[in-house]
């Protein structure tokens, strides 16, 4: 909330605008009233408000001397909005030079009054994180000596004073991390690193109730900031109460996932290095509680980490399930991997590993099937994945999703090579028909097992394989009792009937006569 000061010589006017304005939706708060531009002086050098509104007519100091002698001879300079009766260019005029953020007439209309206001808190905004940046810029140089240990003694107690932590007082050093921002999650919010640092700001002040600036350090994608054990004094939390409200604020107001490690206690900024080194190990221990965003370095350091790989037990069967295309076990093994993740204390790196194991395994699957790279939309997140900040639930969000996506792609793709390799096996029949085949044969031949290859043929032809043998090898006995005066022996043989009775009796049950009935049907 931005502080405002309310000055007009008329206390009704001043009552009459507290009740109308929605401050609070609005950013603000009105703290004080003022009847004149003395009173109202006075109390802008004592209470510093952010902004003044202040009507232009008034006794002992009307409102435009107020603000002349606020904006060009006091150290201390709040924004201004005038309210007027009065339509007259040249306070316009004047406005405008003294840097006047508005000019509104009476009587106030509520909707104008508070879109400036709104306007006017998103200024104020702007304005304090970048002044707070250009000041970090400045105080980042001071902690990255400190957390490199090129400590100046001389430096120490000039450099523990701008940072607002006594030299004896003892310290922490904490990340926060914010987790699952990336190009493939849809409903992902970016935020500026202005805005994110604001809001971080904001929450370690509330939360702790403290007067010094907390700086921010900016570290590749994490933000560190030192806590000193005076923060944590003033206020009902314990050291995580406090870690636990910090990461619960700052994820409801950014509407991310936010991690807080922090590490060991160190006597003073002089240790500030060995603060730093164990926040980054408390980043290793990220895995280990499943639920739990936060992790404080001396709670888990009595822990060993898993740094090898996964059981290749659990390899196996999800690369059978996946050419099975059982989603029920996929997922169920998927689910074991993560529970080996959280249960074996696995490192982040061993989990980058195993889940690199389980890709490349995958691809060389979809590889043997010849399914090009590019038709994998799921590959490039898991893949890239390692260079984010993501929790355990994301991350087993996106390798579903490419174990899914890629066993449905599998199957489509065999179905297709079924399908053109059922045509070819249709081929072969019909020109090998005469030759002692079965599906036996056939399946040895197509590298094919022959239950599946007998359930496909029907499935695709509609009738089993010795059935459509048997009908191939009749239509041209058929043929060559119409065409040639070939025996019946003769004829069986030709078509791949070893034994001349079986022929007749197989004709017959296709035919519903003998071979010489139907030559005979076909001479009368």
């Amino acid at each position: 909330m931005y502080n405002v000061l309310l000055v007009d010589d008329e206390i009704f006017a001043r009552q009459g605008l507290r009740n109308l304005i929605d401050w609070a939706s609005c950013g603000f708060e009105v703290i004080d009233e003022a009847g004149n531009g003395e009173d109202a002086l006075a109390i802008i050098q004592k209470d510093k408000p952010d902004l003044v509104i202040t009507d232009i007519r008034m006794p002992v100091l009307d409102g435009m001397e107020l603000i002349r002698i606020t904006t060009q001879e006091q150290p201390y300079k709040p924004s201004f909005i005038i309210i007027s009766g009065y339509d007259d260019f040249k306070y316009a005029q004047q406005a405008v030079r003294y840097g006047v953020h508005d000019f509104i007439l009476k009587p106030i209309d509520e909707n104008v009054f508070e879109t400036t206001l709104r306007q006017l808190y998103v200024k104020l905004t702007h304005e304090k994180s970048v002044k707070y940046e250009r000041e970090n810029l400045k105080y980042n140089q001071i902690i990255t000596s400190l957390i490199k240990g090129e400590i100046d003694q001389e430096a120490l107690k000039s450099w523990a004073m701008h940072l607002g932590i006594t030299l004896d007082c003892k310290v922490r050093y904490t990340f926060i991390e914010v987790n699952d921002i990336h190009p493939w999650k849809a409903e992902a919010r970016a935020m500026s690193q202005e805005m994110m640092n604001t809001i971080i700001r904001q929450v370690i002040h509330e939360t702790l109730c403290i007067k010094r600036i907390v700086y921010l350090h900016e570290h590749r994608n994490r933000i560190g900031f030192i806590l000193s054990s005076d923060d944590l004094s003033d206020t009902q939390y314990n050291l995580e109460e406090f870690v636990s409200q910090l990461q619960q604020k700052i994820s409801e107001q950014v509407e991310q996932m936010i991690y807080v490690y922090v590490g060991s206690m160190v006597n003073g900024l002089s240790e500030l290095k060995q603060a730093y080194q164990t926040a980054k190990e408390a980043l290793q221990y990220k895995f280990l509680k499943e639920d739990c965003m936060y992790i404080i370095y001396d709670d888990v350091s009595q822990f060993t980490l898993n740094y090898l790989d996964m059981d290749s037990r659990l390899y196996d069967q999800l690369t059978e399930h996946i050419e099975e295309n059982n989603e029920k076990t996929i997922l169920e093994t998927i689910q074991a991997i993560f529970q080996e993740f959280h249960m074996k204390k696995f490192a982040p790196e061993a989990v980058k590993m195993t889940i690199n194991r389980c890709v490349s395994s995958i691809i060389r699957i979809t590889h043997r099937m010849g399914i090009a790279e590019q038709q994998l939309i799921k590959l490039e997140p898991i893949i890239s994945w390692q260079d984010l900040n993501l929790s355990l639930k994301e991350l087993k969000r996106l390798f579903t999703e490419f174990v899914i996506h890629t066993t449905e792609l599998l199957s489509t793709t065999r179905k297709e090579n079924m399908k053109g390799s059922i045509q070819k096996i249709k081929c072969y029949i019909e020109a090998h028909y005469y030759e002692n085949i079965s599906l036996k044969s056939l399946s040895a031949e197509f590298y094919m097992n022959s239950v599946y290859l007998g359930q496909l043929f029907k499935k695709t032809y509609g009738m089993y394989f010795n059935d459509y043998l048997l009908h191939i090898r009749v239509n041209e006995a058929k043929k060559l009792l119409r065409q040639t005066d070939m025996r019946s022996y003769e004829v069986a043989e030709k078509v791949g009937f070893s034994n001349a009775d079986y022929f007749v009796t197989q004709f017959e049950k296709v035919e519903h006569m003998t071979p010489t009935e139907y030559r005979n049907k076909l001479l009368n």
